[in-house]
């Protein structure tokens, strides 16, 4: 039977709950653990934020970096083989995770969970589509997709205060484990199976991409530690810049590429692209930093921290829903060129916090960039989708997810970096050398110098956060050409989703 023919079988409504229950775990993974981060810093004892943003970037570059290879899999092997395995491998990575001793042990883990998220999560939209029949029941299917990717994110932020709370950081990994296992039995009971194709997996493509932006990362967080003149920063960067251009070389001449190359050739599609990392480098630190700020320096409870998140997924929601009716008749690129300015307004906002700022000096700016976010989704995603041959469409798509995890593993990389050394220079200039990781165990009178250090940071790398969105707004400004409505609506029927609960790539973002 033809695996693009979805076959009829009793067991839909199940099929949907146990692929959707796989999208919301790993839409789950990329928030819960960031509000656990200062109590993962003080057990395991890392000792600057440059080594800790490795929980997360770990899991963003395989995620990102690997994404396509994983859709391609699902192609050549069978969709629910590879969704079982890629499920599989992100519960018993969570289960290591959760048992780490150290930091290496950590990392590790959280890299494979990227590796298997990378695989889960593309055939699991595929899945949906060779499952439901084209038409209303496939786009009743698609937005219940849709809204456990985007509920995964705020589930996330809560999830993880409360486990950490009540519980122990190591259940934000441990959680992963019941929902995997329970996923790969329903699969293989409920799920219909399809047949692979002839052909090949560009495996070289996709070790010099991702080991290319893998370096890149390294590079940029040794530099906070040790500065730019260390020789293995310098060789790690070079290495960097050495792989991602033999990526490009491969792509050119692999006859199965990961990624053709001519999906760039439109003008608007590789500005979209181009916005969207430059949004999600932006995005991923606000929360890094936001985190930290919140518990470190103004004592809130990691369940306090979650709540206090919670304007950014509303916004985002609400404004998606607007945006996805008002496409059709305004085009894509109105909201498209404001969201990002919207976004270095709030970031810019932010940066004026202090040490004893109250809420709402936070929550300001978290609505602001929550509308930003709102804004820019729904027609970035349209963007890459419109006019694309059908055959690319999910190339297309897949192709702005990673846009956005390559950008916010590099960004949080570039904003650590410019706090740490902020931070050093104010905690210098006061003549003082006290460790920061966990500042709540300092005296009171480092504790308040180690406050004011660390904000200091945060200010820095949310000005050049907002330099960045605004870097996104001027792209979508002078780059893309203005789609006519037609195109929107065009657009909207094409992507991966429905005119009222479109998929926007932007559902990974971590907030």
């Amino acid at each position: 039977m033809d695996e693009r023919i979805p076959q009829r079988h009793r067991h839909r409504g199940l099929a949907l709950a146990i692929i959707s229950a796989a999208q919301l775990m790993v839409m789950l993974d990329v928030t819960v653990v960031n509000v656990a981060l200062p109590s993962i810093q003080r057990a395991l004892g890392f000792g600057s934020a440059s080594s800790l943003e490795w929980v997360i970037t770990a899991y963003v570059v395989t995620f990102g970096g690997l994404l396509l290879l994983g859709g391609r899999s699902g192609d050549l092997y069978g969709r629910r083989r590879m969704f079982v395995a890629g499920v599989a491998l992100f519960a018993l990575s969570s289960l290591a995770g959760g048992l780490a001793a150290d930091q290496a042990w950590l990392i590790a883990a959280r890299a494979l969970q990227g590796v298997g998220a990378a695989i889960a999560s593309p055939t699991a939209l595929s899945l949906v589509a060779t499952t439901f029949p084209e038409g209303g029941e496939r786009n009743r299917a698609m937005a219940v997709y849709a809204a456990m990717s985007g509920a995964g994110g705020a589930l996330g932020l809560l999830l993880g205060g409360a486990l950490t709370d009540l519980a122990s950081w190591r259940w934000v990994l441990f959680v992963n484990v019941p929902i995997g296992a329970l996923v790969v039995a329903g699969a293989l009971l409920v799920l219909d199976g399809t047949p692979g194709r002839p052909g090949r997996l560009d495996l070289p493509g996709a070790a010099s991409v991702t080991g290319g932006v893998a370096l890149l990362v390294f590079g940029l967080a040794r530099a906070a530690d040790v500065g730019w003149s260390d020789p293995l920063t310098i060789a790690a960067l070079a290495a960097a810049m050495v792989l991602i251009a033999a990526f490009v070389v491969i792509e050119q001449r692999s006859a199965s590429p990961l990624m053709s190359l001519s999906i760039l050739a439109d003008r608007n599609r590789a500005g979209g692209y181009a916005t969207m990392l430059l949004i999600g480098a932006a995005m991923l630190a606000l929360i890094f930093f936001v985190t930290q700020y919140l518990q470190d320096v103004r004592g809130y409870s990691p369940i306090l921290t979650g709540v206090a998140f919670l304007p950014v997924p509303f916004m985002v929601g609400t404004v998606s829903q607007v945006v996805s009716r008002l496409v059709g008749r305004v085009g894509t690129r109105p909201p498209m060129t404001v969201g990002p300015l919207a976004i270095a307004g709030g970031l810019l906002w932010l940066s004026s916090v202090s040490a004893t700022s109250p809420y709402p000096s936070v929550l300001g700016p978290l609505l602001a960039i929550g509308l930003g976010m709102g804004l820019s989704f729904v027609p970035l995603t349209l963007n890459a989708v419109a006019s694309v041959a059908p055959g690319q469409a999910g190339l297309a798509s897949a192709l702005l997810t990673t846009s956005q995890q390559i950008g916010g593993s590099l960004g949080i990389a570039v904003l650590v970096t410019i706090a740490s050394t902020t931070t050093r220079t104010v905690l210098r200039s006061a003549g003082h050398a006290a460790s920061l990781a966990g500042t709540r165990a300092l005296s009171p009178a480092a504790h308040q110098l180690a406050g004011r250090a660390l904000v200091s940071g945060y200010d820095d790398a949310f000005r050049v956060g907002a330099a960045i969105a605004a870097g996104a707004f001027i792209v979508a400004l002078l780059v893309i050409r203005g789609g006519s409505r037609a195109g929107a609506v065009e657009a909207l029927e094409a992507a991966p989703g429905t005119a009222a609960e479109p998929r926007p790539a932007g559902s990974a973002v971590p907030v």
